[in-house]
C-alpha cells in the first residue's frame, strides 16, 4: 500500500510532470477537460505500471531461490533496488525513468518472494 501512496504523489507533482510529462501538465490545467482524462498518457501509464509488472514477474521464479539461497536473493534484490533508485535519481528522460522503475520492481519482487 505505501507504494501506491508514493506513486500517486509523484505523478501529481507539477515539477515532475513539467520535466517528464509536459503534455499531461497542460492537460491538468485545462478546465474543460474531464477529471478522469487529465492523466491520459501512455508513457505515464507505462511509468506507473512498470514497477508493479516487474515485481509480479520477478516474484514467481522459486527455482532461483532454491539454487542461490534466501540471503543471496535478498542481496541481489537489494542491489537491483539500489540500481533502480540511482537510475531514477539521475533520470533525464522517460526511458530512464521506466528502466529505473523496472529495476525497483525486480528488486521488490525478488525480496518479496523470499521474505
Amino acid at each position: 500500500m505505501p507504494l501506491v501512496i508514493l506513486l500517486g504523489g509523484v505523478t501529481q507533482m507539477e515539477s515532475f510532470l513539467g520535466l517528464f510529462f509536459p503534455e499531461v501538465l497542460r492537460g491538468t490545467k485545462d478546465v474543460n477537460r474531464n477529471i478522469y482524462c487529465k492523466y491520459d498518457n501512455q508513457w505515464l501509464t507505462a511509468f506507473t505500471s512498470s514497477l508493479f509488472l516487474a515485481a509480479a514477474v520477478s516474484s514467481l521464479p522459486l527455482r532461483i531461490t532454491r539454487r542461490v539461497g534466501r540471503q543471496g536473493i535478498m542481496l541481489f534484490g537489494s542491489a537491483l533496488f539500489l540500481a533502480g533508485s540511482i537510475i531514477n535519481l539521475v533520470a533525464i528522460n522517460i526511458s530512464m525513468l521506466i528502466i529505473g522503475r523496472m529495476l525497483l520492481g525486480f528488486g521488490i519482487g525478488f525480496t518479496f518472494q523470499v521474505a
